[in-house]
């Protein structure tokens, strides 16, 4: 009896190391795992991109979602929230953007900006945004000197290209080629009025 005893305590103890030790081992590989998914975290925050606006422009992220992280942009984004294009830049695109920084802006005199900020303009300031807008996705490689593109507001915008300066209807566009997961954009300097 004493040897069954002796027996059965040693299985136990036996059962209890295995178990300790499978205990340990998974701990240890939940720590793996989480460090494996801190490093896939922080690969995924490196994604390459653009910087534009002291924020990265990346590939994950749509036109809106990207242009709302520059501090360059925020009198575009309000204006695009004003204007009720929020949920068409965020879809599926393709689209081109030449994107006007809040100095080009700033170009415009204060009372026609706030003008077209009030909600009866509402139509005005859409036309406007929309003339900066071209379907498809364009990177600077593919403009071309004399180029014409057909705006989503239905206007043309004439491209130049001259000693590796893009510019289009005279704004020099200042940062090329900010990949979003629905297009591409090109930050400008100025603001593009239709005709």
């Amino acid at each position: 009896m004493k040897k069954q005893f002796l027996s059965l305590a040693m299985g136990v103890a036996l059962v209890a190391i295995v178990s300790a030790c499978g205990s340990s081992k998974t701990e240890s590989g939940s720590g793996d795992s989480a460090m494996m998914d801190s490093s896939m975290t922080d690969s995924t925050m490196a994604e390459s991109g653009v910087e534009v606006g002291g924020a990265m422009m990346v590939p994950s992220k749509n036109i809106v979602e990207n242009a709302m992280g520059s501090s360059d942009h925020t009198t575009l984004v309000a204006a695009v929230k004003q204007a009720g294009l929020v949920e068409t830049l965020s879809g599926a695109g393709p689209f081109t953007v030449f994107a006007p920084t809040n100095e080009a802006f700033a170009m415009i005199p204060k009372a026609t900006l706030d003008g077209l900020m009030k909600a009866e303009m509402k139509a005005d300031l859409a036309k406007i945004l929309t003339y900066h807008v071209v379907a498809g996705s364009l990177k600077a490689a593919d403009l071309k000197d004399g180029q014409e593109l057909t705006t989503v507001q239905g206007g043309k915008l004439l491209v130049s290209v001259k000693d590796g300066v893009v510019m289009v209807n005279g704004a020099k566009v200042t940062i090329a080629d900010a990949v979003s997961s629905n297009g591409v954009t090109h930050v400008i300097n100025g603001v593009l009025m239709p005709k």
